[in-house]
């Protein structure tokens, strides 16, 4: 009997040791992010899609039937030639499916943007071809036929003729700090999300691309300094300085121009486009028959923008669409277009929701595709039959469903009833890999038909479910402001919830414009580690958020900071009052945005916050991106009010709430000014704060184990501040 009892309680342990997880479990990138695929790339017969091999050798074929491998379209051992590659970093297909581009020595420049040796392949010959031996490349754009390859480097723009072997220059005004073509500057691709900017038409005849003057826009300085973490040994004496050119708000921008550059003739010509010396372009495509070039054209209050159709032999323009807004236009205006043969999708919450609307190139609106109380998350495109996909919030905004509209506006969601789901779709819209998660489901990969239907797996995540099956949960419950207005939000409890027993509290948040924290998809991280070490942490979408109405979202405008403190302050006084939250151990964590959240939350006239987490916090909005911040606040000479009523830095003495700010000093994002700036301040009137800073790292801190030495930190600081 002893034995059988000595046995089970050694089974019991095993189990237990089994099942408890570490802090690395939950924060260590490596180890808690689940298995995804690889990015799949549709190839043109609409049957089959291609990726990178497990071994990073070669480039598969897969059918979309079966998701079976049915073979190889690149393989770097069975190139023929003199020119051989050892490894490649990602690639694209031309349009015809001929050529691969390939690239490979990658050397990073902003959040996404890299320089690289480039090289083409050709699918016939089975041979390869250096794009430019002249150095390294960026934002290369293969044209449809493969036959050419435009780049930048230097600011310039050049074409490689890869039948002749040419490699000549376009553009050669290119300057450092002055004159960038075919390429964005920071604030673009940060908020355009812009990685190139140019394009060929439908028969590569003409490349069009954006010429940015950004010689006004005031240069941002900061010191680089090498952690232990960095190999490079550059800055571990001197620092490094590092500079680029960042627009705060309120100071001059990129002048930008729009040009078409004929390869028959060999001649440029600027589009004649009436732009004002600080509007932006967001986007700029050719028209499915190549012949239109689209131009969008947003003003500097971002609260303007018209569509251009542009001949780009006569360089006339026609203003064919224009979207006005009392507040700010959704940058879902300019990223969720499509242009089709004979008419293109837009489109515009300007009825209150987004919603997608079908025109003709004159301007004339053909269709409305979708209305009702939901939002257009992403649009997909649409098939021969005119049948639309596209993702929506139909199923409610804590949920993602893929959706289709046919010709006579009938709706069918293809994803089921809950969770979050996203597609992306064959070249022919017939087939798409769904991804798909909930709040109690890690992501599953399925190859569905277009009607639906599954027809294959591709990764389920049925070991790594296994695995955190015991971990904290969300739980999804609505909360009410002080106005009693419900917000959306989850709790997670601790490991062993009492309802007996009092828990302190730990309030989430990031609550940025047009943002969604509180949505029915899996997470592992951070919050998930602090929920298991004792805190019942929460967090609540207030007014300002988005995938409600544009109302809810935009209600914020001009005054960032202040209705978003209210809510947040109002939930958690909410949770405050629950009979297992101790009243008197109330907390928040927040980062970028939410880290500004903290502070202001920690600044707030009788905050009961006893302690507050801000990670990269922005502390003032003079001190960020101005794209972003003059999106929602105007400039601060038309908005003076505005700025200092957001600003944290005027809420420190109110501050009563114990305070751990932290930066990385390599943030281009949300500048580690930020933090200094706000910790001086507290220092200046008597106060004092915790402070960390991550030598070398940038916004995201996922170098090396920062993440499990970030939420180690946060804990002994909570522990201390928190739940004493």
């Amino acid at each position: 009997m002893k034995k059988i009892f000595f046995a089970f309680i050694i089974i019991l342990a095993v189990f237990t040791a089994k099942a408890q997880l570490s802090i690395s479990d939950y924060c260590d990138v490596n180890i808690c992010t689940p298995a995804s695929i690889k990015d799949m790339t549709p190839l043109p017969d609409g049957e089959s899609f291609a990726a990178i091999s497990d071994d990073g050798k070669s480039i598969e074929k897969f059918s979309y039937k079966t998701g079976k491998k049915i073979g190889e379209i690149f393989s770097i051992s069975s190139v023929k030639g003199d020119l051989k590659i050892d490894e490649f970093d990602g690639f694209k297909i031309s349009d015809n499916g001929k050529k691969i581009l390939l690239w490979n020595n990658k050397e990073k420049i902003y959040r996404y943007s890299f320089r690289a040796e480039y090289y083409v392949f050709d699918t016939f010959r089975s041979t390869l071809a250096r794009v430019s031996d002249k150095g390294l490349q960026r934002g290369a754009t293969i044209s449809h036929d493969g036959r050419y390859v435009a780049y930048e480097r230097d600011n310039n723009i050049w074409i490689s003729n890869l039948d002749y072997k040419t490699d000549i220059p376009i553009t050669s005004d290119g300057e450092v700090g002055k004159i960038l073509n075919g390429i964005p500057d920071w604030s673009y691709e940060e908020e355009f999300d812009l990685l190139t900017a140019m394009c060929w038409n439908k028969d590569d005849t003409v490349l069009a691309y954006v010429k940015f003057d950004e010689s006004e826009v005031p240069e941002y300085r900061f010191d680089q300094y090498r952690g232990y973490c960095s190999s490079d040994p550059l800055g571990d004496l001197y620092p490094n300085s590092y500079a680029y050119k960042y627009m705060l708000p309120g100071f001059k921008n990129s002048r930008v121009s729009v040009h078409a550059y004929n390869l028959d003739n060999r001649t440029t010509k600027k589009m004649d486009l009436p732009l004002a010396s600080d509007d932006y372009i967001p986007s700029v495509a050719f028209g499915e028959d190549g012949s239109r070039l689209m131009v969008m054209v947003l003003n500097r209050d971002q609260n303007s923008l018209k569509l251009y159709n542009v001949n780009p032999a006569s360089t006339v323009g026609k203003v064919i669409l224009t979207e006005q807004s009392s507040t700010w236009i959704s940058p879902v205006s300019y990223s969720e277009i499509r242009y089709n043969e004979t008419d293109f999708v837009f489109c515009s919450d300007k009825s209150g929701y987004k919603h997608l609307y079908l025109y003709d190139y004159n301007g004339t609106l053909k269709r409305t595709l979708t209305k009702g109380e939901f939002n257009v998350t992403k649009y997909y495109g649409s098939d021969k039959k005119g049948v639309h996909y596209m993702q929506t919030t139909s199923l409610g905004p804590e949920c993602r469903s893929v959706v289709s509209v046919d010709p006579k506006g009938v709706v069918k969601i293809l994803t089921g009833n809950s969770g979050t789901s996203s597609a992306s779709f064959s070249s022919n819209m017939a087939y798409f890999i769904k991804t798909y998660s909930s709040s109690n489901t890690p992501p599953q990969y399925t190859i569905c038909a277009a009607s639906g239907s599954q027809l294959a797996e591709l990764e389920m995540n049925r070991a790594y479910a296994e695995k955190y099956k015991n971990a904290p949960k969300m739980e999804f419950l609505k909360v009410k402001n002080a106005i009693g207005d419900e917000m959306n939000a989850y709790m997670i409890k601790p490991l062993n919830f009492d309802s007996s027993k009092k828990y302190p509290l730990l309030m989430y948040q990031y609550n940025g414009p047009e943002s969604q924290e509180v949505l029915d998809k899996w997470r592992m991280e951070g919050i998930f580690y602090l929920a298991s070490q004792g805190y019942v942490v929460a967090c609540v979408d207030g007014r300002g958020t988005g995938n409600r109405t544009a109302e809810w979202a935009k209600c914020v405008y001009l005054k960032l900071g202040d209705l978003e403190t209210q809510d947040q302050l109002s939930a958690i006084r909410y949770f405050a009052s629950l009979p297992y939250i101790d009243e008197n151990r109330l907390g928040c964590f927040g980062w970028s945005y939410g880290g500004y959240m903290t502070l202001m939350e920690a600044g707030a006239l009788n905050s009961p916050l006893k302690a507050g987490v801000a990670m990269a916090p922005v502390s003032d909005w003079r001190f960020y991106d101005g794209i972003y911040t003059e999106r929602f606040m105007r400039t601060p000479i038309t908005n003076v009010s505005g700025y200092e009523s957001s600003s944290a830095l005027n809420t420190t003495k109110n501050v009563n709430a114990n305070l751990l700010v932290i930066s990385g000093s390599d943030d281009d994002n949300v500048h580690m000014y930020n933090t200094l700036k706000y910790t001086s301040k507290l220092s200046a009137e008597g106060k004092i704060c915790d402070m960390m800073i991550y030598a070398g790292f940038e916004h995201s801190l996922r170098m090396c184990d920062a993440r499990v030495q970030l939420f180690r930190k946060i804990n002994d600081f909570l522990e201390n501040n928190l739940k004493k």
